[in-house]
């Protein structure tokens, strides 16, 4: 049964699906996989599929971006997370955004990486599987066709990009271990295995400051604001964002919680006091991986962002025995006292030097100050 609260969505009967797919993602067995597995399940539940192939980076971020989604009743994604990101993207850019956002999106683990894949599957109450077997469950919840409401987070950078994200930020060690990690795509989830190993032998300490608004018992709604929020201009684009409230039709939404870049966090924000870390990452969903619960309390609309950051110090067992432990979401029992968890509704990360890879939702960026 839903969790109470929870509102969902049906799909209609006889349904067309846009089904954006990567024949190169994860071990490159996408597209068999979808034709073997997924496609008789659709045909029975009378989920009628037009295939669209990625032939290149960017190909599915135009394609939503640009076209009249209006003949399809829901998206499909079948990929990794990357191509998840790219839709999201591409449909925020859309000057209707606020009504292609309410087309559902569902996601069919294709790829290497399938946090939200194994996120859903565990919001739904199914046993943790990988592979055809959790390819099997999210094509099942496609075919019942509930659909209900998840998070998005907005990103901004200081040179200006403004992201929307649907799974997490990271710095340090776990995108270190996400982008080294690509040349053994064709290993499958093994490669973020052995990308664990080899960045745990060169372990490297980030330094920068860390900030957020806690999330307060009054989680997932909006405070009142105590003053008008003043217009927040994008980076360098000088792009104004409109205050919130006065949103123009097919503008961004605006960034009601966040200070410019450029200026202290807020006064009521907490600023971490350690300035060393071995990694800092901010997810809204309960999985980083199809092996890693990392934030078991996550829900897809809970409104919050669960941050969490390790503190430079931690040894090397230390760091393997939290990961073992995440694979049963269990690490914050171990009381490690290098692991901070607390559940914040914005975040803001100023790295001193641009040292270490930035990640959003499993996608390399370039080490620079970001909030969401």
């Amino acid at each position: 049964l839903p969790p109470p609260g929870d509102s969902y969505g049906v799909l209609p009967r006889p349904c067309r699906a846009l089904v954006l797919l990567n024949p190169q993602s994860g071990s490159g067995r996408a597209l068999d996989d979808f034709q073997a597995v997924v496609q008789p399940m659709l045909a029975e539940a009378e989920i009628a599929t037009t295939i669209f192939i990625t032939e290149r980076p960017h190909h599915a971020h135009e394609k939503v971006r640009d076209e009249d989604l209006s003949q399809w009743d829901t998206l499909v994604v079948m990929s990794g997370d990357g191509l998840l990101y790219e839709v999201v993207n591409g449909l925020m850019e859309r000057p209707d955004w606020k009504d292609t956002m309410k087309k559902p999106l569902c996601i069919l683990p294709g790829g290497s990486g399938n946090a939200l894949a194994a996120s859903i599957n565990y919001y739904a109450g199914y046993d943790h599987v990988a592979k055809k077997k959790l390819l099997t469950n999210c094509t099942f919840i496609l075919c019942k066709g509930l659909h209900t409401q998840m998070d998005l987070v907005s990103l901004s950078t200081a040179s200006g990009k403004r992201l929307f994200s649907f799974l997490g930020f990271g710095w340090g060690f776990i995108s270190d271990v996400d982008i080294d990690s690509e040349k053994y795509r064709w290993l499958g989830s093994a490669r973020f295995t052995l990308g664990t190993l080899q960045c745990l032998a060169k372990l490297r300490v980030y330094q920068g400051r860390l900030s957020y608004l806690p999330a307060g018992p009054e989680q997932g709604t909006a405070p009142a604001p105590r003053d008008p929020p003043a217009p927040v201009t994008n980076g360098q684009a000088g792009h104004v964002l409109p205050p919130a409230g006065t949103d123009t039709p097919g503008s961004p939404p605006a960034d009601s919680l966040l200070a410019p870049l450029g200026q202290p966090v807020p006064a009521h924000w907490t600023v971490v006091p350690e300035e060393e870390f071995v990694l800092v990452y901010a997810i809204y969903q309960s999985h980083l991986g199809t092996n890693l619960l990392m934030a078991p309390a996550a829900r897809l609309h809970d409104g919050c962002i669960h941050l969490f950051y390790m503190k430079a110090g931690i040894s090397r067992v230390a760091l393997l025995k939290l990961f073992l432990a995440m694979s049963r979401g269990t690490h914050l029992d171990l009381n490690c006292p290098h692991l901070c968890y607390v559940p914040v509704r914005a975040f803001r990360l100023e790295p001193r030097v641009a040292a270490g890879i930035m990640t959003v939702d499993g996608e390399a960026l370039a080490c620079e100050p970001v909030q969401g």
